[in-house]
């Protein structure tokens, strides 16, 4: 990534953000908070859109976004495709990934090493976090003894909800065997995922995965180890900083829940779902863009080119190529 004009690339690129697409000939259409799915027959077209959500609304678009998570999640599918099969078929543009068509399972797997976000949030008020209490006197950002697994409840819309593990069995969302699969499979991906960063100088703080079903077989599926669904922090200043009581270097989305609720306090991180989304400025979305690129970069090892365009155009240029148009 060219470092200099780079800010006026992503304000060029303002006006070409994908919010959404409308493409039905790819099949039926179902909206996420960043993706938009077309369904048809046994597979699956996932578009990453440029949509950014925080405190589960979906709040404004980034510039390139979405073409970086797509292939920050390709890139990880392909490097844990042996600890565990994954949805993934192809990727025929760099915004779109065509997977496997999988029975969902309604429950999300999120992994901790560190003492942040909302399991933090949660501690404060002496509020366990899907069943488990960490230890009394930790500080936030705080690394764990133990890795923590808090699994929830992968909610429609609105905000999920942490559950324990026998909780979400008992009330039928998904069977003990397939749970602890789910489980043990997250926690090798977690580990790995751990390891990967720290060669690349990051620390892989926390993350979320989903699983499905397909013939049988349990299947990573959505998206692994991206800004959106993960925290990255610098690893060589973490400690110094930690000592400090000074946050984190960070280079995932956590700096924008942050301004969100040091810029509108009466609404964050409380929105409610029918609630109006305030202005965001453009400084926040430069910087978060730069960030994911920086991130990008970081994890993957390649170098990010912009490409500033209407991305929904070369969408469908690419996916007539291979025949999905």
């Amino acid at each position: 990534m060219v470092v200099e004009n780079i800010e006026d690339l992503i304000k060029k690129q303002f006006e070409f953000t994908l919010n959404k697409t409308e493409i039905p000939e790819l099949g039926k259409l179902y909206r996420g908070k960043v993706r938009d799915n077309y369904i048809s027959d046994d597979k699956r077209i996932i578009i990453a859109s440029d949509r950014l959500s925080a405190f589960d609304r979906v709040i404004t678009t980034i510039p390139f976004k979405g073409q970086m998570l797509n292939q920050v999640s390709s890139f990880w599918f392909e490097k844990t495709k042996d600890i565990i099969k994954n949805h993934l078929i192809e990727v025929p543009d760099p915004n779109v990934s065509v997977v496997h068509q999988c029975e969902t399972i309604p429950v999300e797997i999120i992994v901790r090493a560190y003492l942040t976000g909302t399991a933090w949030r949660n501690y404060q008020k002496g509020k366990p976090t899907s069943g488990i209490m960490p230890p009394k006197g930790m500080k936030k950002n705080e690394k764990l003894e133990e890795i923590l697994v808090t699994p929830s409840t992968k909610a429609e819309s609105g905000h999920d909800i942490y559950l324990p593990a026998d909780e979400i069995i008992e009330k039928g969302m998904v069977e003990r065997e397939i749970y602890d699969q789910m489980e043990e499979a997250a926690i090798k991906l977690f580990k790995f995922g751990q390891e990967y960063c720290k060669k690349n100088g990051l620390i892989l703080v926390d993350t979320k995965y989903e699983f499905g079903i397909k013939d049988g077989d349990l299947m990573v599926i959505d998206e692994i180890h991206t800004q959106d669904s993960s925290r990255f922090w610098i690893e060589n200043t973490f400690e110094q900083r930690f000592q400090k009581d000074e946050e984190p270097d960070i280079l995932d989305k956590e700096i924008f829940r942050g301004w969100l609720m040091d810029t509108y306090p009466d609404i964050f991180p409380n929105i409610r779902p029918e609630q109006e989304i305030p202005p965001i400025s453009d400084d926040i979305k430069i910087e978060l863009a730069k960030r994911y690129m920086r991130s990008y970069e970081r994890i993957t090892g390649q170098e990010f080119s912009p490409d500033v365009g209407n991305v929904e155009k070369r969408i469908k240029t690419n996916l007539r190529k291979r025949d999905y148009l």
